[in-house]
């Protein structure tokens, strides 16, 4: 074998270069494919805002396309229902002010054990609250071994359930599945599911009246932490929010499923977990939204119902979840979490037209913020539990001047997270997170606790408080509870 000068064979030398050019051409073609993919990379392509309490995935995220026959399933167990006085027909009762007209005396105090507990039912993960009529209670609740929204109805004397009509719907879990409360009539029962299903039955038998889907077919997008807002049935009309390409506003005839009337949504304003509000202004009905992008007051007139009569997008944080509060005098005040705080707005009309004008925008630490629960309007003054965010009085339950400060606080011996409260027979009645219930005067000079008692075991006792003769409804994630609260 010959050697050049010493060095290495020329054969060798030859495979040396045609390597080293194999290699040059391999991280060549590599540098282009990461350029390549540089180029066209997305750093907010998956990106998701966070906001705190939320858990899971987005609810507006969408899951595969699926095929959801609206009610398609029913059962009856040949229980009859209760002959017991007292209704809690909607959202925030009768007439949408969670106030009790009802004259049944209450109890001051329950003693060493507590409110008596009558009955209790296991409940899929949630918040949502049921409502009551004729004896009769009724639930949306999300049915995990089924994947089904399941409107469930119990006898309220003993808490057997009537019946159950429900449908099959995809729902993970995301800070719970259900939240949204029934409305009910002697005739109808109409919810609305965690991704916008709307259902209507026959509110005796459970019967399928009609359905509809508010993403498919209005274009709604599903809010985070799924859809939180309650219907409205007015004279046999069910009204809610589609808040969607189509439509803001929805009026369907509870009998046949008919759109009677749609509001138009130019500004594309998303749904929020507000509920829709009556309100009167001098004498003209009308409903109020407060929508991811803005509040309307729309018409609930029969010559121009539907038609928005006023708005503003001067209220908009991106997470909406009480619902306004209507002043007789024509103030609405709006309210969120999140450090959005609270607004005070003013409608007003001169003949036929109307303005909207900002009284005041304040934060969480200056006055009264309510990040889940709608405040309750008691004599002139607003009532509510202060979130986390306002400093020194969080979680407190408040009294507040609707001029614009605070005039008492329960103070930190009584704190009470995200959960609900509600005025009846003098009394404020109010559910801490843990399952504490709190019974105290309707006072508008102090805080004046008579009574305290748990009343549920578990976690995240957010579901919105009914009361229907001395009974009282309460829930927890897991388990919903009737207890009497009835005077001796």
């Amino acid at each position: 074998m010959r050697y050049n000068n010493g060095m290495i064979p020329r054969n060798r030398a030859l495979g040396y270069k045609v390597l080293s050019w194999l290699v040059l051409a391999v991280v060549a073609g590599a540098a282009v494919v990461c350029l390549r993919w540089w180029l066209a990379y997305d750093p907010a392509k998956d990106f998701v805002e966070f906001i705190p309490g939320m858990d899971g995935s987005l609810g507006a995220s969408k899951p595969a396309a699926e095929t959801v026959r609206i009610g398609e399933f029913g059962e009856a167990f040949n229980v009859a229902p209760a002959a017991l006085a007292g209704s809690w027909p909607r959202f925030r009762g009768p007439d949408a002010s969670n106030i009790s007209q009802e004259t049944t005396r209450l109890a001051e105090r329950w003693g060493e054990a507590g409110p008596e507990l009558l009955w209790s039912v296991d409940l899929g993960e949630g918040h949502a609250a049921p409502v009551v009529n004729n004896g009769r209670v009724y639930v949306l609740d999300y049915d995990e071994a089924r994947r089904a929204d399941a409107l469930r109805c119990f006898s309220l004397r003993d808490g057997r359930e009537i019946w159950r009509r429900w449908y099959r719907v995809n729902v993970k879990r995301n800070h719970g599945m259900s939240r949204t409360v029934p409305a009910v009539t002697d005739k109808y029962v109409v919810t609305i599911g965690p991704r916008c299903h709307v259902m209507c039955v026959d509110a005796v038998s459970g019967a399928l009246l009609w359905g509809m889907d508010l993403e498919k077919d209005f274009g709604a997008v599903v809010p985070l932490w799924y859809t939180g807002q309650c219907p409205l049935i007015d004279g046999g009309v069910a009204v809610f929010a589609a808040s969607g390409k189509k439509a803001l506003l929805l009026g369907v005839d509870c009998e046949t499923g008919a759109v009677l009337w749609q509001t138009p949504n130019p500004d594309g304003w998303e749904m929020s977990h507000s509920s829709v509000m009556p309100m009167t202004l001098n004498g003209k009905k009308m409903y109020v939204y407060a929508a991811v992008g803005g509040i309307a007051g729309v018409s609930a007139e029969k010559g121009d119902r539907g038609t928005v009569l006023w708005k503003t997008a001067g209220w908009n944080p991106s997470v909406v979840v009480p619902s306004p509060v209507v002043f007789p005098d024509g103030r609405v005040f709006v309210t969120a979490g999140y450090g959005a705080g609270s607004m005070m707005l003013k409608v007003s009309e001169e003949e036929g037209a109307y303005r909207v004008n900002s009284l005041y925008k304040i934060r969480p630490q200056e006055g009264l913020a309510c990040e889940q629960q709608t405040p309750v309007l008691y004599e002139g003054l607003l009532f509510g539990i202060l979130p986390n965010d306002a400093g020194e009085l969080r979680n407190q339950f408040v009294c507040f001047d609707p001029d614009g400060k605070i005039l008492w606080a329960s103070g930190k011996d009584h704190l009470f997270g995200l959960g609900p409260y509600m005025t009846a027979d003098g009394k404020f009645f109010i559910l801490s997170d843990e399952g504490v219930l709190t019974a105290a005067r309707a006072s508008t000079e102090k805080f004046v606790p008579l009574d305290q008692a748990r009343v549920l075991q578990g976690r995240d006792s957010w579901g919105p408080i009914a009361l229907a003769g001395g009974r009282m409804l309460l829930r927890d994630s897991r388990r919903m509870v009737c207890i009497d609260v009835a005077a001796p």
